[in-house]
């Protein structure tokens, strides 16, 4: 029997096709307040005053806070590790004190019995705000947060090797300038909380959680002065997470402190245009990059100074994205040299975090980008830059003299070249490279383009597992991560059905519970089948030798001469039809002889290394000349999943994560004006990709490069369909209107793309 590797359905869509999927907003407790958060309507100022006696005085408010009532809350944490220099000393409250920062702030909480006269009270909470000159554009001057607290609060350098002699040797030195602009994931459901104080547990409970319980739950309650075991977090069914979800708000933060001083139910659900300015921000930067190159094209050095937009405040993940961006630009590629000089600049605008994909979106299109204007200046053709550059397969692992995460970098397997050969044959890249040929030569502006990506994910620390088995053989595991929509529950189900033999189907696994198992690291990072999955694979290996022990007994034979498969332990040397007995009948009979009510063994995988795997990507586009619009014909993808639990689940994420990266390459993009209100607070402002804009997405799977980091050989898949997709895009719109590398920000907009269009060749 082996269920790993198949396509099989997924557990979690019967609850959600059947109506039965419960989301923040379809949760309610007797006797709920709702909260609604009045948000600065400037960019920077300075409180004068917040007067709140009309809204109080409106029926069934139950109470108004400001800043003044939540002084004592300090401001919220950023996670261990993520710090850089005066990051911390720039962390958001979760009411403004005296300075607002952004137009979203929240400002004050109106708390009453019904949603609506919440929302009505909020409108008349009126706050005098001295307005402040605000700092928007990214490279705009820095200016002063607080005393002694510059914008620009932090400023790093990562590298390896002597980059200088390496320029001052180089046959050719090839520079641009590049930027990415700001995107979010933009989830189906926005955020919501629901927090209620149980008298009979004492005990905190906040309900809807997402992405990160355990971790969650340990900032909460320093945040709110509580011991672990006074708060629990419960997660509910996900309506899309992306990174977006599942960090530390100050709306969160609300919520479970007015439920702690209230003693009653406090619901919160932010609306759409509350999300789109409230919600974490992400991608924003600008890179200044130069490469010391061959005459073949073959990169000795890469020079980088960024710059990353962290928006009005430093929020839970602190430094993560720009240290990422900077770790992961040299991609695929071997680079001997390598610098990149990081600048996080703060300003009025939307703080920033993670979005799918943090810093390996934006530094694939700035890597691909110059590689694409190397091929330019020295008359090369572009894939062939990409292929001499390439680690060698008889170079792994490969490593970087340098960590990410405080983790070292190693790539630990793959053979890049072949892997992009396979996916070059898969399209038809000949053939498609001479059809696009053609219709520029009959006077369209067409084309098409590969590109290569490195993947990083499935990192650790640790995972805990504890698989349970009742007398009548039901299964069920229990973990501390988090279900986002990626089918967390069918692969955890089918990596513990291959161990012991039995029906994937049968099996429950309980995820998000804080109450349910001590410690877990939720669903960053493209991690649950890596780690959880081992974890998993561990815990039931314990579990499977446990079954085998009471069944040789039975069967008055040697443990290791039993197999188990389609919940039947049999001697496997023994013809069909030979002694033996069920799963079912083992563990009744283990459970008999211990007088216990369940079997349960609890593991730990742990791991200080993360997976790397290769990708690559291809889009095929034309382009109108009159509107400047493009039309993106074909897409594909190919990635490196080392093992595939589930296949389908694979293409899912690639093909998901495509259409989210062609957002980003030609729709997607907040902007705000001079003075720093927001001009993207509705979809008819923040453009999203529909299914006229996206192609059916192709997929290859590839399974040639299992990694060395696990026992079960697997790597990261959440991720890869978005990586590359921006890069992509944009060499393919370069070749279609003959002017290679010539795209130098996403997202391409007609505007922008008019710009190229008639300006200087």
């Amino acid at each position: 029997m082996t269920v790993i590797g198949k396509s099989v359905p997924r557990l979690e869509d019967r609850a959600l096709l059947t109506g039965m999927g419960r989301f923040a907003g379809d949760r309610n407790f007797d006797g709920q307040l709702h909260m609604r958060v009045v948000r600065s309507t400037v960019a920077h100022g300075r409180i004068v005053s917040v007067d709140t006696g009309a809204a109080a005085a409106m029926p069934g408010v139950h109470a108004v806070w400001t800043g003044a009532d939540v002084a004592d809350i300090p401001p919220i944490d950023l996670r261990p590790g993520s710090a850089l220099q005066d990051l911390e000393k720039c962390r958001q409250h979760i009411l403004v004190q005296e300075i607002v920062r952004y137009v979203g702030d929240p400002v004050a909480a109106v708390f009453a019995d019904d949603p609506h006269r919440a929302e009505d009270a909020a409108e008349l909470v009126w706050a005098e705000i001295e307005e402040l000159p605000p700092v928007v554009g990214l490279m705009d001057p820095p200016g002063e947060f607080a005393p002694g607290v510059s914008t620009e609060p932090a400023v790093f350098e990562k590298g390896y090797g002597d980059v200088d002699a390496a320029f001052a040797a180089a046959a050719h030195i090839v520079e641009c300038e590049l930027s990415v602009g700001r995107h979010a994931g933009v989830p189906l459901e926005t955020r919501g909380a629901l927090a209620i104080w149980n008298d009979a547990e004492a005990r905190l409970e906040f309900h809807a959680a997402a992405k990160i319980p355990h971790t969650n739950r340990i900032a909460l309650a320093a945040l709110l002065g509580l011991e672990l075991d006074q708060l629990h977090l419960f997660e509910g069914h996900v309506g899309g997470g992306f990174g977006v979800r599942g960090e530390i708000y100050p709306d969160e933060v609300l919520v479970n402190l007015a439920a702690m001083h209230f003693r009653r139910p406090v619901k919160w659900i932010e609306d759409r245009m509350e999300h789109l300015v409230a919600a974490n921000h992400s991608r924003e930067q600008t890179h200044r990059i130069r490469a010391a190159v061959d005459a073949d094209g073959l990169v000795r050095a890469i020079d980088d100074e960024f710059w990353f937009n962290q928006g009005a405040y430093a929020r839970t993940h602190g430094a993560t994205v720009p240290t990422v961006s900077a770790t992961m630009l040299p991609g695929p590629y071997k680079v001997p040299a390598y610098r990149a000089k990081g600048h996080i600049r703060l300003t009025n605008v939307t703080p920033a975090g993670t979005y799918r994909g943090p810093g390996r979106y934006e530094t694939s299109f700035v890597r691909e980008g110059l590689l694409d204007r190397i091929a330019a200046e020295l008359g090369l053709d572009p894939l062939d830059v990409r292929r001499v550059n390439l680690v060698a397969p008889d170079e792994m692992p490969y490593e970087r003299p340098f960590e990410v995460g405080g983790k070292p970098i190693q790539y630990d397997s793959g053979d890049y070249p072949k892997s992009l050969q396979r996916f070059l044959d898969h399209i038809g890249y000949d053939a498609l490279r001479r059809d696009m040929a053609a219709r520029r030569e009959a006077g369209e502006m067409a084309g098409a383009a590969v590109i290569c990506f490195l993947e990083l994910g499935g990192d650790g620390p640790f995972d805990d597992v504890r698989v349970e088995m009742a007398a009548d053989g039901a299964v069920e595991v229990v973990t501390g991560v988090a279900s986002v929509g990626q089918g967390a529950e069918t692969v955890i189900a089918q990596v513990c059905a291959e161990t012991l033999g039995i029906d994937y189907a049968g099996i429950t696994v309980t995820h998000g519970q804080t109450d349910r198992i001590e410690r877990g690291q939720g669903a960053r990072a493209s991690r649950v089948t890596v780690m959880t999955g081992n974890a998993t694979h561990k815990a039931a290996l314990g579990v499977r030798a446990i079954l085998l022990e009471t069944a040789a007994g039975l069967l008055q034979t040697a443990a290791e001469e039993l197999e188990i498969s389609g919940g039947t332990i049999r001697v496997a040397a023994a013809p069909e039809g030979g002694p033996s007995v069920t799963v079912a009948d083992a563990a009744a009979e283990t459970l008999r002889a211990s007088s216990g009510d369940r079997i349960a063994v609890e593991e730990t995988f742990e791991n200080d290394r993360a997976t790397y795997s290769f990708g690559a990507q291809m889009a095929a586009v034309s382009v109108d000349p009159r509107t400047a619009g493009v039309t993106v014909e074909r897409f594909a993808v190919a990635y490196d999943i080392g093992r595939a639990v589930n296949p389908m689940l694979v293409e899912g994420q690639l093909v998901g994560g495509a259409v989210q990266g062609i957002g980003g390459a030609l729709l997607e993009e907040f902007l705000y004006d001079e003075a720093g209100q927001p001009l993207s607070v509705t979809f008819a402002d923040y453009l999203m990709p529909t299914a006229m804009e996206v192609p059916d997405v192709e997929c290859l799977v590839l399974e040639e490069a299992p990694s060395t980091t696990n026992p079960l050989g697997l790597k990261s898949g959440g991720d890869p369909g978005i990586t590359g997709a921006g890069a992509a895009i944009a060499a393919a719109i370069g070749e279609a209107i003959g002017r290679p590398g010539s795209v130098a920000r996403l997202p391409v907009s007609p505007m922008r793309l008019r710009e190229i269009l008639t300006g200087p060749a």
